[in-house]
């Protein structure tokens, strides 16, 4: 089996920076077992894969361990290899999926926008375990369909966290967000999800579609402009339209290539 593999920086505007993706376009579904390889192989946060059915696209992400039902920067990425690399030229692509319906994407203004569906999140109780994993306070706690949501009272208090990973797997949930006020940005953030395979994710896409709509009440705008702040980190410019959100940023391709599997 031949395969091609395109390599993607996400949510930034120049390599090494942002969230890197793998994106396979395939020509037809192969066993999961072998795309959870190919997964693991790449290890990196979300490889993705997408077949062309019926002028639309069946995609699917997985983690080095994992298959997930939301991923917002490889489904950047693989936007970026349609519209840059294959030749894609229609505005708009539709790809549908396994659990989180049909995604809408377009390209404008040098950007990608990406419509996703909202989280809805309530206020919870503090779970157990999660305070001494991260080993700071928490005031604030929110959960969403799969993560839970921590706010910090402030950018160097987030900045600063040092997670024990092994503890936070303990956590009955995909991820953790951590988000505060931005010193230069409406909100900052940042995502660990050991549980998953990925101790800290540098973008997530699909966090945003949580940390959107509970930004929006709290500061009474709709259109904001998000930094995640791991080491590569990247910007994530966000409008919440109803019970929709549009994610958009830049991706630059790092790598092209093939996989044999003999």
């Amino acid at each position: 089996m031949d395969l091609p593999l395109y390599q993607v920086d996400a949510f930034t505007n120049e390599v090494f920076k942002g969230n890197p993706a793998a994106v396979c376009p395939l020509e037809y579904w192969p066993s999961d077992t072998l795309l959870q390889n190919i997964a693991a192989e790449n290890n990196l946060a979300e490889t993705a894969f997408f077949v062309e059915e019926n002028g639309s696209y069946t995609l699917r992400w997985f983690t080095p361990t994992v298959e997930v039902a939301l991923c917002g920067h490889a489904t950047l990425a693989t936007a970026h290899v349609l519209f840059e690399h294959l030749n894609y030229q229609e505005k708009i692509i539709h790809f549908s999926t396994r659990e989180s319906g049909s995604l809408i994407v377009t390209r404008s203004n040098n950007l990608i926008h990406m419509d996703f569906p909202i989280d809805n999140i309530t206020p919870v109780k503090v779970p157990e375990g999660l305070q001494e994993a991260l080993a700071t306070n928490i005031e604030i706690c929110c959960k969403g369909k799969t993560d839970y949501l921590v706010e910090l009272s402030d950018q160097e208090k987030l900045d600063n966290l040092n997670p024990d990973f092994r503890k936070l797997m303990e956590i009955d949930a995909r991820g953790i967000i951590i988000t505060s006020p931005g010193n230069h940005y409406d909100f900052v953030s940042r995502f660990f999800a050991p549980a998953v395979g990925v101790d800290e994710d540098p973008v997530t896409g699909s966090a945003h579609t949580t940390l959107v709509p509970y930004w929006v009440e709290k500061l009474n705008k709709n259109k904001l402009i998000a930094q995640q702040r791991s080491k590569r980190s990247g910007e994530v410019l966000c409008e919440l339209k109803d019970e929709r959100v549009t994610l958009s940023g830049n991706a630059r391709t790092y790598l092209v290539g093939r996989i044999t599997i003999e």
